[in-house]
């Protein structure tokens, strides 16, 4: 199998990261997260990470030209990746573009997981994590062994702050904003494949699997 380097896009709660987890455990396909690098790269103390803690610390986001950097630390060595819910924005995007071509790498597929807002709203609601190893769990579409227990810690889960409904409606109306450039960014290359993300976690896998014919 040649090398797959993939971007997974679509609105809050659409499964990315959950199928970007079942490429990585299927086929060693890393997932990557702006999230986690963010967390990893402070937690380490890095450079850069020293820098993005800045900022998170007084509540801002971190400037595009850092979340890029991450990015380039974490995909230089791979052949294979998902980048989950990364690029955000047109200027990500473009930057992505530049470090990929310096790197000497291409991407194979950007996915757009397709979901209705009133989905969102369900999945996100009834969302839950583990305070310590952070796996996620949907009490619909992929609740753990036991109600309300991390398979792994043995723990109870808990309700993220930002998973409310007043929450879920504003990130909703920041992602469309943000995201709707994006799309056209990726159409106008040609790039871009729409998944409909509404169904069942497997259906969607089987159809991702159908489209990167591995």
């Amino acid at each position: 199998m040649e090398g797959l380097r993939l971007v997974f896009l679509g609105p809050p709660g659409a499964g990315k990261g959950t199928q970007a987890a079942k490429l990585q455990e299927s086929f060693g396909i890393v997932k990557i997260s702006t999230g986690d690098i963010l967390r990893e790269a402070v937690s380490l103390g890095t450079t850069l990470g020293e820098v993005a803690k800045l900022y998170m610390d007084r509540g801002e986001l971190v400037p595009d030209d850092i979340i890029i950097g991450l990015v380039r630390e974490k995909i230089v060595n791979l052949r294979d990746f998902t980048l989950d819910g990364f690029p955000r924005n047109v200027n990500q995007a473009e930057g992505l573009d530049r470090l990929l071509e310096v790197l000497g790498k291409k991407l194979t597929h950007v996915f757009y997981f397709e979901v209705s807002d009133a989905e969102v709203k369900r999945r996100l609601l009834a969302r839950r994590v583990c305070p310590k190893c952070n796996k996620v769990y949907n009490m619909i579409t992929d609740p753990p062994s036991k109600d309300e227990i991390c398979d792994i810690c043995k723990i109870s889960l808990v309700t993220r702050a930002d998973d409310n409904e007043e929450t879920v409606e504003n990130r909703l109306k920041v992602y469309y904003e943000q995201t709707l450039p994006l799309l056209e960014y990726y159409e106008e290359r040609g790039t871009i494949t729409r998944i409909d993300g509404n169904k069942m976690p497997d259906e969607v896998y089987h159809n991702l699997l159908e489209v990167l014919k591995i």
